[in-house]
């Protein structure tokens, strides 16, 4: 006999100090380049290395939740 798994839901909101760990040095870079979400320079780099101020990247990552739970609860997911 096989167990039945429940989907669970992805989670509504990202929590309150966002998602990224923003005190690794890795999220630092002696060089300005434009961010790749508003486009102003910045020091900082998301995840994947990209520049990213810490604001334009959690909002983002926000937003790509928003669109998953949305999708989730229309069933296209």
């Amino acid at each position: 006999m096989t167990a039945r798994r429940r989907r669970r839901a992805p989670p509504a909101e990202l929590p309150p100090g966002g998602v990224l760990n923003w005190r690794d040095p890795s999220h630092w870079s002696w060089t300005e380049k434009p961010c790749r979400y508003c486009g102003h320079d910045t020091h900082l780099r998301d995840s994947k290395r990209s520049p990213a101020h810490k604001v334009c990247a959690e909002t983002a990552l926000a937003q790509q939740v928003a669109e998953a739970a949305d999708a989730y609860q229309n069933g296209t997911l």
